[in-house]
């Protein structure tokens, strides 16, 4: 299987990446075991046209990100920008969304986030009842614009208040083995 593997942490003073850069580290070394792979630290730079290329090589693509202010970060999202292409990851359609070039293709987001996964157990609070992944609706949609494939995302919660760094790596692991190297 060919996987590519992208970190989109942005460096601030407050949140360095180290646990994002931690857990990108360890699923590259999960995946590289039997499987070929590429990586890109988007905030390291990067060529659009390689950019491009990994996407078309690749059977899956897992994104390493925090969640910042429900989304990603504003470098992420530059990165889709720039490098999601009309003609490379979409096309015109006659429905709206079904343009996407690159389908057979699956993608996973693996998020840290500081909301605590506690939240999403109680009624009538700031989430409203609502899943993590209907947080993230708009980033899967992007995806699926695109022609991907969704495989269930993973989340290292509360990472500011309780970090606990060896569960994040322990979950992270079965959760690719469960989910991309089935």
């Amino acid at each position: 299987m060919k996987i590519f593997v992208l970190n989109g942490h942005k460096y601030y003073p407050f949140a360095e990446g180290k646990l994002n850069k931690t857990l990108f580290d360890k699923i590259v070394e999960i995946v590289s075991k039997n499987n070929e792979v590429k990586t890109t630290i988007v905030e390291q730079g990067y060529d659009i046209d390689e950019e491009i290329e990994k996407f078309q090589w690749a059977d899956v693509i897992i994104f390493q990100t925090p969640m910042n202010w429900f989304s990603v970060p504003w470098i992420l999202k530059k990165y889709f920008d720039e490098v999601y292409r009309y003609g490379a990851f979409y096309a015109a359609s006659e429905a709206y969304g079904e343009g996407g070039l690159m389908k057979g293709k699956k993608y996973m987001y693996s998020i840290t986030c500081n909301i605590s996964e506690k939240d999403f157990e109680k009624p009538n609070t700031f989430f409203d009842g609502k899943q993590i992944e209907d947080i993230i609706l708009p980033l899967h949609k992007l995806q699926q614009f695109c022609g991907m494939t969704p495989v269930k995302a993973f989340f290292a919660f509360d990472v500011v208040h309780n970090p606990d760094v060896p569960k994040y790596l322990e979950e992270l692991e079965a959760h690719i083995s469960a989910n991309i190297l089935v």
